[in-house]
């Protein structure tokens, strides 16, 4: 047995698939996840201060926990505020700043699970979309306040941005919080990038891109787990699927980047020492 790592997995063990999609991933090599708490507005009502975020995070741990029973390897949490959030906030009457604080807040409570081993890394990031010069300035303070917590408790802060092949510039802002720039991630990244480690989203022409860069790359479905969504962004299968092609195409080098040297690189996790098998 080889690990297989998905780095960017949503659970919703209330609401959606849960478990049973990590039976799905499993059934077809998976081993190993990192489950990222779902945007907190899907799980509840709007937060108002950062204990409005503890539902969130703890219905993630009960998700890892559950995927821990179900994989050859082990999953771990990945927990934060998503950007999108601020647009809801601001939309219920809060000011752009005012927002950002409770972004956060939220971050700062993320934080103390980081601190006392009970999450592996922050998620963050700012807009992928058109915001306001007010929204996009507080987002970035988010953004920024995310990366300082990162380079306080030693982590890895997954970021959700905008599309680009280069963001050097965010990992500039990182570097001078202290946080390396290889250990801030960009989630749902194409198959070439400057700047963050990026998680290529698992479709063959980005992964491919990523596997001939020779660069330091991670594979990810950002499986979504919504019953209203079926068919969002890509299924519990398709890492695995994705790595039965990769090594068919020659690209075994590519596989062991992304499933062992590049989460060992990065979050100094080991998945070939936590293999059962």
């Amino acid at each position: 047995m080889e690990p297989i790592l998905d780095n960017h997995m949503h659970l919703d063990p209330d609401h959606g698939r849960g478990v049973e999609a990590v039976e799905e991933f499993a059934r077809l090599g998976g081993t190993h996840l990192l489950v990222v708490n779902k945007p907190s507005w899907h799980l509840g009502p709007l937060p108002e201060s950062g204990t409005d975020f503890e539902h969130v995070f703890e219905t993630t741990l009960g998700a890892v926990a559950a995927a821990n029973d179900v994989l050859d390897g082990r999953a771990w949490p990945v927990l934060g505020v998503h950007p999108g959030l601020v647009s809801p906030l601001v939309a219920d009457g809060r000011a752009p700043e005012e927002a950002g604080g409770i972004m956060r807040a939220g971050l700062d409570l993320a934080g103390e699970y980081v601190a006392d081993g009970r999450a592996l890394a922050l998620k963050s990031g700012r807009p992928h979309y058109e915001v306001s010069d007010e929204v996009w300035d507080a987002s970035n303070a988010v953004l920024d306040h995310a990366l300082a917590l990162g380079a306080e408790h030693d982590c890895v802060v997954q970021l959700h941005t905008e599309a680009s092949e280069d963001l050097s510039g965010i990992a500039e802002r990182a570097e001078d919080r202290g946080l390396p720039a290889h250990r801030v991630v960009k989630h749902y990244a194409g198959g070439r990038l400057r700047g963050p480690t990026p998680s290529v989203i698992g479709r063959k022409e980005e992964l491919e891109r990523a596997a001939e860069s020779g660069e330091p790359f991670l594979m990810e479905t950002d499986f979504i787990d919504d019953p209203d969504r079926p068919g969002a962004v890509l299924g519990p299968k398709t890492v695995p699927r994705r790595v039965r092609w990769l090594r068919e195409e020659g690209h075994e080098a590519a596989i062991r980047t992304a499933h062992v040297e590049t989460p060992e690189r990065v979050y100094g996790i080991d998945t070939i020492e936590t293999l059962d098998g």
